[in-house]
């Protein structure tokens, strides 16, 4: 069931979180980390909706601190204490998991987070598949901007190494004329590009 599903998930990302706490409380200066907090599955059987989720209320005002689409930037995320930790959170997880898993829809109030999302590369990781499209973890990696945090935890930056690969390939479309079409094979589905290699030997 969905309700399953986000207990599972939000519980998920509640485990990186209190890794991520246990390697960045003891660096000097980091300070309070962000905590997800945790999610109950209860059994309703006579209830029309036999499952439901509880949780800790969360008083005060309610922020999202991690990008949704590429439409909503929030500057929460960026003058905020607990913005900046969230999004070093992401970079975090991201490096951990090897880009294969991205905690998303960070949100909640000051360092108390709830409902986060997880996208994970179209496979999963280790078995799990999150509840959002990996395109997030291709826009974090295009947006995210790495913060004094993300320096204490000693996270490699990704703008410069996204930065490189897209001058390597805009220099090389001038030299080759069908990187373009190279270009447009990698996102799609192993099937297609086969049918692509085949068709290009006739």
């Amino acid at each position: 069931s969905v309700v399953m599903q986000e207990c599972y998930v939000q519980n998920t990302a509640r485990e990186y979180a209190k890794l991520y706490a246990a390697e960045a409380e003891p660096l000097e200066g980091f300070g309070e980390v962000p905590e997800i907090i945790q999610i109950f599955l209860i059994h309703r059987p006579a209830n029309n909706i036999p499952y439901a989720t509880v949780e800790e209320e969360l008083v005060g005002e309610f922020v999202k601190y991690s990008v949704k689409d590429g439409k909503e930037v929030n500057f929460l995320r960026r003058d905020s204490e607990a913005g900046q930790k969230c999004c070093t959170f992401q970079h975090w997880v991201y490096e951990k998991t090897n880009g294969n898993l991205l905690v998303t829809d960070l949100q909640g109030v000051g360092m108390k987070l709830t409902d986060v999302g997880i996208a994970t590369l179209a496979k999963g990781y280790k078995g799990f598949k999150g509840n959002c499209s990996f395109s997030f973890i291709e826009q974090f990696r295009a947006l995210h901007q790495c913060n004094e945090y993300c320096e204490m935890l000693g996270l490699k930056s990704l703008r410069t190494t996204h930065q490189k690969q897209r001058k390597a390939t805009s220099t090389k479309s001038k030299n080759l004329p069908n990187s373009s079409m190279v270009k447009k094979m990698v996102p799609k589905k192993t099937r297609e590009p086969r049918d692509f290699i085949s068709s290009s030997e006739h």
